[in-house]
C-alpha cells in the first residue's frame, strides 16, 4: 500500500512495516520507522528531520498527534503503546505498554517508564523520568500513584484493540498472537 503522505528528508525515507496502518492524511517525513501492526491515525504528523522517530510494534498514534525531535534526542515509542488524540511527543522516550492520555505533552529527554499512564492534558517537562507503572497527572505532571505491574497488562489491552481496529481499515484478517 502506498501513502501520499510519505516524504523523504536528507535521503531518509519513512519505513513502514507491511502490516502497519497509516491513514492517508498522516504525514511521515524523513527518518521514521513504523513497526509491525502499528497504526498512525488521521492528521497526525511524524517529522524526523534532525533525528529519528521509531514507533514500536503494535503501538498506535491517534488522530491529530504530533511527533518531533531535537538534535540530541530522537523520539522512541515502545511496543504496545497507545498515544491518545492530540498528543505532542517531542524528543522523548515512551517505554512499552504505556497509555498516553489525550492532549498530553511530553518534552525533550523525558522518559515514561514501562506500564505507565499519563493522564489527559498532562505536561511532562524536559528531562523528567517517570518510574515504571506510574499514574502521572497535572501540569506540570507529577506521579500520583504506583499502579503496580498489572498496569502494563491493562495498557497492553488498549493497544491490542487498536490493532484490531486498524485491521478493519486495511480489510486484513490478522492474528498477531493474542
Amino acid at each position: 500500500m502506498t501513502y501520499m503522505a510519505r516524504e523523504p528528508y536528507a535521503n531518509f525515507w519513512p519505513k513502514v512495516a507491511d502490516t502497519a496502518f497509516v491513514a492517508e492524511s498522516a504525514d511521515l517525513i524523513g527518518d521514521v520507522t513504523i513497526g509491525e501492526y502499528a497504526s498512525v491515525w488521521y492528521h497526525t504528523t511524524l517529522r524526523a528531520d534532525i533525528n529519528k522517530i521509531v514507533i514500536g510494534d503494535y503501538s498506535n498514534i491517534q488522530d491529530n498527534s504530533c511527533i518531533h525531535l531535537a538534535d540530541d534526542f530522537g523520539c522512541y515509542v515502545g511496543k504496545y503503546v497507545t498515544v491518545g488524540h492530540g498528543v505532542i511527543l517531542h524528543a522523548c522516550t515512551v517505554e512499552d505498554n504505556c497509555l498516553i492520555g489525550m492532549g498530553s505533552i511530553i518534552l525533550d529527554g523525558a522518559v515514561i517508564g514501562q506500564g505507565s499512564v499519563v493522564g489527559a492534558g498532562a505536561l511532562i517537562t524536559k528531562g523528567t523520568v517517570i518510574p515504571p507503572n506510574s499514574l502521572v497527572l497535572g501540569s506540570p505532571a507529577k506521579v500520583v500513584k504506583d499502579l503496580g505491574p498489572e498496569s502494563a497488562d491493562n495498557n497492553h489491552k488498549w493497544a491490542e484493540k487498536y490493532v484490531k481496529v486498524a485491521a478493519r481499515y486495511t480489510e486484513r484478517v490478522i492474528n498477531p498472537g493474542f
